[in-house]
């Protein structure tokens, strides 16, 4: 295999490329090109369309890793690594012409993240990192926030299209941090808002019900940036859960306290 740094810097151009593909073909966007996966979970050609261009890209690039990808163009069949691809993170706000959005790609072998690269073409920032070669925006290193009061936290939550499900865990997640720190935001897209968590502009962040291919790239990048990430009851083998926690570490034992309590639908 190439190096991890000449590999992460091929994937920041296909990032790239594929960002500009959105941000192209959000000025000829039409709300009739949307479809319903689940209920308030969509998806319309453009998810489609990137994630074919990245996946050949990728292919091109690194012929024996398999995929993980959002929409399903291409598979992943026990290969040695495994690039984990989400096309565009932030589809609601996609559609809704609203941002942010993003572009998603992280390798990962059978135990540990590699690469990821998360590409923003609202505000042009491309987050990237790899495995002991630390985390950068467009040059400059990324370094977590030494935030250490839930006071003084500004923190993410989000709330994911499964209500049914997480209706409960959201009422329980808001209820406690409401009024307890400094602000709690909802972006929309999952991939950016751990990136600000390793950029520092963010002091922690956690969702449940999440997909690999929209945490694993921004992930690898909160721990490069001296962040902690695991799931929901503190371990450090996330990499196949759906309940995420990511922070600058220093808040990270008092939001799982609150991902330990969540009601046990999960």
């Amino acid at each position: 295999m190439e190096s991890l740094q000449t590999l992460t810097e091929a994937v920041c151009a296909i990032a790239r490329e594929a960002g500009l593909f959105l941000k192209t073909e959000r000025k000829k966007f039409s709300q009739e090109a949307v479809e319903r996966k689940h209920a308030h979970d969509y998806v319309s050609y453009v998810d489609r369309e990137s994630e074919r261009r990245i996946v050949a890209a990728l292919k091109t690039l690194l012929p024996q890793a398999g995929f993980l990808t959002e929409e399903g163009s291409a598979a992943y069949h026990n290969e040695s690594c495994c690039w984990v691809v989400d096309p565009l993170d932030g589809t609601t706000n996609y559609i809704h012409d609203n941002a942010p959005y993003c572009v998603s790609i992280a390798l990962r072998d059978k135990r540990s993240l590699l690469i990821g690269v998360v590409y923003d073409p609202c505000r042009d920032e491309c987050f990237y990192g790899w495995k002991g070669g630390g985390a950068y925006v467009d040059g400059q290193k990324l370094h977590v926030s030494s935030t250490d009061t839930p006071e003084d936290a500004l923190l993410v939550v989000e709330l994911p299209y499964n209500s049914d499900r997480y209706a409960a865990t959201g009422e329980h997640l808001i209820r406690e941090l409401y009024g307890k720190v400094a602000a709690v935001r909802m972006p929309g897209s999952a991939a950016l808002a751990i990136c600000y968590v390793a950029a520092g502009r963010f002091d922690g962040w956690l969702e449940a019900f999440i997909g690999q291919w929209d945490f694993s790239a921004a992930a690898l990048l909160v721990e490069e940036a001296g962040g902690r990430v695991t799931d929901f009851t503190g371990s450090g083998h996330y990499l196949n859960g759906h309940h995420i926690v990511a922070t600058n570490g220093r808040l990270h034992d008092w939001l799982l306290r609150l991902g330990n309590e969540v009601p046990p639908q999960l």
